[in-house]
């Protein structure tokens, strides 16, 4: 005789109800709350690299400018013929202007002992910038954002020419034996919540650029250039 097992019948139910109002109002904020914090964190990393970005410029934008002025600089005078017509002319707090005998005028030439328009050459602040002219031409820009600029003369005893910021008096220039050189570069842009109310001042504790009373960054450097030529 055969058996047959009846097997029991199992009841699905499935609920067509979805989410409550609710609930999907809790999924919303939950959600806002997660996007606003993934934003925020977005935010501060990138006002943080944009602000590196910014110092890093500046930075750059500082050593480039102090590189160009101390490898001529350090050229001021050279007189390969020692015709004696080439050195420091002018010695200002904020300017220098120099001679320096390389070529006849022509890039690759030997010197000629005679002052070619390539061959006076000043760096100066215009603008806010430092610029370079060479022959007494139209300014070349060398570093952008510079606040201050400022030169110490000083003569073969390490005795400074110009103290207090003045100028080397006119005819005293062959006196100068090396140069010291403060500058101070600024950012683009606000970077900084505080103003800057510091006071910079050159190796000699003179002011060269009072507080700002701004939002920007800045750095300041300073070298003594030997001047090689000079005084031989």
């Amino acid at each position: 005789m055969e058996i047959k097992l009846k097997q029991p019948r199992v009841s699905y139910k499935v609920s067509n109800q979805g989410f409550t109002l609710v609930e999907l109002l809790i999924g919303m904020v939950v959600s806002l709350l997660a996007i606003g914090a993934i934003y925020s964190t977005f935010l501060s990393q990138h006002r943080s690299y944009h602000d590196q970005e910014e110092t890093a410029a500046m930075q750059q934008n500082l050593r480039a400018a102090m590189y160009y002025m101390q490898r001529e600089i350090r050229m001021a005078g050279c007189d390969p013929l020692n015709t004696g017509n080439f050195g420091i002319t002018a010695a200002n707090a904020n300017s220098i202007t120099f001679t320096e005998d390389i070529n006849d005028g022509t890039v690759g030439n030997p010197p000629d002992g005679t002052l070619q328009a390539g061959e006076n050459i000043t760096y100066s602040r215009n603008n806010g910038n430092l610029v370079r002219s060479v022959g007494g031409g139209g300014n070349q820009l060398v570093a952008q954002n510079i606040d201050a600029l400022d030169f110490v003369y000083l003569n073969a005893s390490s005795v400074v020419l110009n103290p207090g910021g003045g100028n080397v008096t006119a005819g005293s220039e062959n006196q100068i034996r090396s140069v010291e050189i403060t500058i101070v570069a600024r950012t683009g842009r606000s970077l900084t919540p505080t103003n800057d109310n510091n006071t910079y001042v050159n190796q000699q504790g003179t002011t060269i650029l009072a507080p700002p009373n701004d939002n920007l960054s800045r750095r300041r450097l300073t070298t003594v250039i030997k001047c090689r030529n000079l005084g031989i």
